[in-house]
């Protein structure tokens, strides 16, 4: 029975990362909005899940919208510095992510946050939904809506609104997408009904009791060997070694995240639960994700003679059902919206080998369609062999990153429900795009301009499939907290001067980017030296290029660091350099990575 009625502007259900954003930019946009998630936290991948090292859009160009605003605050807020593990260059403490994320939702007097929802059904007539129905504590809400926003982690709305949605597999008949499987493969390999998404992972939280690990000759622990692990962990740490696995998701204050694609804590088995009407059959699911991440810990912590033992990263209100366990799992895939455009392989990969970018979404009259960039390089879980992708990477700054590519505004757009956006990982892309579309950065500025394009079709009243997007772009770059990219210039950092009229600029248009994402217009005289960072020092020493774009910076003291840049100037200059040369840097120690994070050159000379 319906106790309560009432009714708001935008309603978004789900607290992944993309329904927060959604939710936030709507609100800072105008529109009376309301939250609701099944939990007390917020974030979903980026605090709730604990995927506290962040893949995709690490290098300054693309650190602009949600995505960039949280991650400056997040390196006020850790004292210790981002530059903690290996495998992303930013690492950080769920409770710090969240904090930043409910300090964003409460500062808002029209943003309501309604937390330990139960979604209960979806109202729909003809082609609108009216309303949802909730459940809150003993009470059932009907709340009324103009815009519904799909932001969970699984398309949780799309069953009950009657959206049309994909899941699982597509076959390469369909598209034509060069890493999809055949369609006879689809219909007799077992593999494929067994894996219909991407392995989900449950996060543990460990947390080290020392910098480094030391042999133990009484256990025969080899830091850099591979331990004698039980099945299903037996070849775990055979590729990187003990510590280096455990290393790699290192966050601030000793905590790690353990969060292992090869023989770790991916769970395979029986996925097809998670989308079940049997709330039974999802519960003995979680079980099972919790306890397997719980028995690689545990295991690890066996085989590094207590270097690693269980951490307290959750606390009680988050939900989590232990400290050291996430309070949700992280999910790499669910239903994926049917949208008015469906985002492809083909348009994400690279037009040219080296630095380049991918095929920009433009309309029929030549106008760019972009809402957000994403660069990730396509990674995709599943049991056994690396699944085989086109490749989409390139060296820059010393290091191998993605090519950027945009995402179109109405793949965030139901092709049948008027009033429905999708704004997590479920918006409209095929199976094997997802594998570079679902990661948090991407996410949060998806999110962001979800939320932005419902509040602008309310006070425009025009229906979200013929809202003006180039309003839409105008409102995203121009936003005053948080003002977010849709172009891909490689060669201009969220800080630049002159970034907005760039974007601008390239929306009028679109040749002035060139084919390798460069800014093909008037050069500006002005500085781009990025703003100053926490942790920065300087250091000097002899530059040594490798001559694989690859470089090193040895000191005086013998000691030869890895270099790598996040910034195109500092990444452009390296590229130029052929033989060794004496410079001083502002740099970023990362003894995790271990390499050195240089953000500008204060000085070079030639080596006599």
């Amino acid at each position: 029975m319906i106790t309560h009625t009432c009714h708001s502007p935008v309603v978004v259900w789900g607290g992944g990362t993309g329904g927060v954003a959604a939710a936030v930019q709507a609100a800072r946009s105008g529109a009376n909005t309301l939250l609701l998630t099944p939990g007390h936290w917020l974030g979903g991948m980026v605090s709730t899940a604990g995927v506290c090292c962040p893949d995709g859009n690490e290098l300054a160009p693309w650190q602009t919208g949600l995505w960039g605003a949280f991650l400056r605050a997040l390196y006020q807020a850790e004292a210790e510095g981002l530059d903690q593990n290996w495998v992303s260059c930013f690492g950080y403490r769920p409770t710090t992510a969240e904090a930043i994320l409910q300090n964003w939702v409460h500062a808002l007097p029209n943003l309501q946050w309604w937390a330990d929802c139960r979604l209960l059904d979806v109202e729909r007539s003809g082609s609108s939904v009216q309303a949802v129905l909730i459940q809150r504590s003993a009470d059932v809400h009907r709340i009324g809506c103009d815009v519904l926003i799909d932001g969970s982690d699984r398309g949780d709305l799309l069953p009950l609104a009657e959206a049309p949605f994909r899941l699982g597999w597509e076959p390469q008949e369909l598209w034509g997408e060069p890493s999809a499987p055949s369609e006879q493969r689809l219909k007799s390999e077992d593999f494929f009904l067994q894996q219909p998404v991407q392995s989900p992972t449950w996060v543990v939280m460990g947390q080290l009791q020392s910098d480094r690990l030391v042999a133990d000759p009484a256990s025969g622990v080899d830091p850099q060997g591979a331990p004698l692990l039980p099945e299903p962990f037996e070849q775990a740490c055979a590729a990187f070694g003990l510590e280096r696995t455990i290393s790699y998701g290192r966050l601030p204050g000793g905590l790690v995240m353990l969060n292992w694609p090869l023989h770790g804590n991916d769970w395979h088995r029986g996925l097809e639960r998670a989308f079940a009407v049997d709330s039974k059959a999802e519960q003995e699911l979680l079980a099972e994700m919790q306890a397997h991440s719980l028995r690689f810990a545990d295991q690890l912590e066996r085989c590094t003679a207590g270097w690693l033992k269980r951490g307290e990263a959750f606390p009680r209100e988050a939900g989590s059902p232990a400290g050291c366990l996430a309070a949700m799992p992280y999910w790499r895939e669910g239903r994926r919206i049917i949208g008015l455009h469906t985002v492809i392989e083909q348009e994400l990969l690279p037009q040219a080998t080296g630095q380049s970018i991918a095929a920009l979404p433009l309309n029929d009259a030549g106008e760019l369609e972009s809402i957000a960039i994403g660069n990730y390089a396509n990674d995709h879980h599943y049991p056994g062999s690396d699944w085989p992708l086109a490749p989409k990477s390139c060296r820059w700054g010393g290091r191998w990153t993605g090519t950027p590519f945009c995402i179109p505004y109405r793949a965030l757009v139901s092709a049948e429900v008027e009033n429905l956006l999708a704004a997590d990982k479920g918006f409209s892309t095929s199976h094997m795009a997802n594998g570079a579309t679902r990661l948090q950065p991407l996410i949060f500025n998806v999110g962001q301009a979800a939320g932005a394009a419902a509040a602008l079709s309310i006070r425009l009243r025009c229906s979200l499939a013929a809202l003006p997007v180039r309003m839409l772009q105008d409102l995203l770059i121009e936003e005053p907290t948080a003002p977010s990219g849709i172009v891909p210039l490689w060669d201009t950092p969220w800080h630049h001067p002159h970034w907005q009229q760039r974007q601008r600029a390239c929306l009028e248009n679109p040749e002035l980017l060139g084919s390798n994402g460069c800014w093909l217009g008037p050069e500006e005289q002005a500085s781009m030296a990025p703003p100053p960072q926490p942790q920065q020092d300087v250091w000097s020493g002899t530059l040594v290029p490798d001559g694989n774009a690859g470089y090193a910076l040895e000191r005086s003291d013998g000691c030869r660091w890895p270099l790598i840049t996040l910034e195109p100037e500092l990444s452009d200059w390296l590229a130029d350099q052929d033989r060794p040369k004496a410079v001083e840097l502002l740099a970023v120690a990362n003894p995790w990575g271990p390499w050195l994070r240089a953000i500008s050159l204060l000085g070079s000379k030639d080596v006599s």
